[in-house]
């Protein structure tokens, strides 16, 4: 039984060390643009069962409980945490955030569509809106040598003055793209998300139609990680080591005592 606790034990240091790790990461990303924190989710392992209860006794008797011997935690998965961050002023033009629901689509290099929150965009060398890595947003939107006051407005619809036109051209029409289980969107890095079986289908539509967010240009959203309850986990996740850690020298002491007595 010694050998058993000196598993359990085991496994609850490994849970504890990843756990810190998603911690570990949400803090690093607190400044990130559009970062979204993720949980570390537990579930039990495997139970021995020594004795079920029901089981019969004897021949008259059943046992009333049961002898049921867990062997440890592991960490079930991460859960992305989609609670929107507040909006920060920039005043950039090509800065835009997205209040509500939705992603903003960009194109790998691959020729698959990734999605992002995170609106920091800027103009390339041919004047196609695209992200801070290069990646052109889509549908594709190209701002004509030129023009000047370009508007982005809430339903994505972005105008721009053009030569030889007095009033503002449409040039161009952001959508949005949202998920069934945006938690299924599989993470890139970079900030980008990918679609896969778990989120569903993307489905796209114009900012503001029903179930999907309104643009805000001049603005970015900002990470959703809380500094503060990051330092609490990570608090109770340095005491659940420690407890696992005293766990395995307990049980090593009793090892001990017992190859010393026998």
């Amino acid at each position: 039984m010694s050998a058993s606790a000196l598993q359990v034990a085991r496994t609850g240091l490994e849970a504890q060390d990843t756990r810190m790790r998603v911690i570990a990461n949400n803090l690093a990303n607190v400044a990130t643009t559009a970062f979204k924190r993720d949980r570390a989710n537990f579930a039990t392992l495997a139970y021995q069962d020594m004795r079920v209860a029901g089981q019969q006794n004897t021949s008259q008797n059943n046992f009333a409980t049961g002898l049921n011997l867990g062997t440890g935690v592991a960490v079930q998965g991460t859960s992305r945490q989609e609670q929107q961050g507040t909006l920060d002023t920039t005043g950039n033009t090509y800065d835009v955030a997205i209040q509500g629901e939705g992603y903003f689509q960009v194109l790998l290099p691959t020729g698959q569509l990734a999605y992002t929150r995170a609106g920091n965009f800027s103009l390339s060398g041919q004047g196609e809106i695209q992200t801070s890595d290069g990646y052109p947003v889509q549908p594709a939107i190209t701002v004509p040598t030129g023009a000047t006051s370009v508007t982005i407005g809430s339903d994505g619809t972005v105008t721009a003055m053009v030569p030889g036109s007095t009033t503002a051209t449409q040039i161009g029409q952001i959508t949005t793209a949202t998920f069934t289980n945006p938690s299924g969107l599989q993470a890139l890095g970079g900030n980008l998300l990918q679609e896969t079986a778990a989120s569903g289908t993307a489905q796209i539509a114009i900012a503001g139609q029903t179930g999907h967010g309104t643009i805000q240009q001049g603005a970015l959203e900002t990470s959703n990680v809380n500094i503060v309850t990051e330092l609490v986990d990570m608090i109770e996740c340095q005491r659940a080591y420690e407890i696992n850690s005293k766990m395995i020298s307990s049980v090593d002491d009793m090892l001990k005592n017992a190859n010393q007595t026998l």
